[in-house]
């Protein structure tokens, strides 16, 4: 992907299940963006998403294992060995890839090690975010600000950094705790961290597995407290990585 500041080779993951009406349409979307390769980890879909997601131009990745941190994971595992920097982002076209320079460029010039977009300070269609998902991203906010000092306003799922610093972290969530275990251990490792405005839309197709619906939600919810107050715990246990960075106060 060629960028103002260098040429990097970039791999996008798009983790996915059941989102066949819409896969199609965000891996061209992020292809027009130039990177270098989109992987789409079908997380055992009963229908086509696959099939679509491979036809658009995507490399498929299956990992059958029900879990959002599972797929995010595999791939991860799975980028070309080139890969210098990966970006994430949800495969419902909620994510607009439109922003993709904007949260990978950074990352390229070396002046972050950690992007993420921000869907609060962006623009959002109504309707696109769910009561419980503000709150959620409100209490995780203060929480990380609270324990690290470092200032996040949500858990976006669009997100880049180097693969080598993400392969450093040790990530070990399998669910959907792995977009906030990912900021907890940037935030531990001081990493230099940066969050930027990106603009949000409603889902494109298919039913949100945790956001549809409010005993969903709720379960999310929890599921972030209690992986936050775990994390925190087993974080102050583990040994620092090997290298440290640049202040991470954003």
């Amino acid at each position: 992907m060629q960028f103002a500041s260098s040429n990097r080779f970039v791999s996008v993951v798009i983790p996915c299940l059941n989102e066949e009406e819409p896969i199609a349409d965000v891996v061209r979307e992020v292809l027009a963006q130039q990177v270098d390769e989109v992987i789409v980890v079908d997380n055992g879909s009963t229908d086509r998403t696959a099939e679509f997601a491979a036809k658009a131009g995507a490399r498929v990745v299956t990992e059958p294992r029900p879990g959002y941190g599972r797929a995010c994971a595999a791939g991860a595992n799975a980028v070309d060995p080139r890969s210098e920097i990966i970006c994430f982002l949800d495969g419902d076209g909620s994510d607009v890839p439109g922003f993709m320079a904007d949260v990978v460029e950074p990352v390229a010039a070396g002046h972050s090690d950690f992007v993420m977009g921000s869907r609060l300070r962006g623009k959002r269609e109504a309707g696109s975010m769910t009561p419980q998902q503000l709150l959620a991203g409100w209490i995780a906010g203060l929480l990380l600000r609270a324990t690290y000092g470092v200032r996040f306003t949500d858990m976006s799922p669009f997100r880049a950094l180097r693969v080598e610093r993400l392969r450093a972290l040790g990530m070990r969530e399998q669910t959907y705790g792995w977009n906030l275990e990912m900021q907890m251990r940037a935030a531990a490792a001081q990493y230099h961290i940066l969050e930027i405005p990106v603009d949000h839309r409603c889902r494109q197709g298919g039913v949100s597995k945790v956001s549809g619906n409010l005993t969903a939600g709720m379960k999310a919810a929890w599921k972030i407290v209690t992986t936050f107050l775990r994390l925190a715990v087993s974080l102050r246990r583990e040994p620092p990585l090997q290298f440290r960075l640049r202040d991470n106060k954003a």
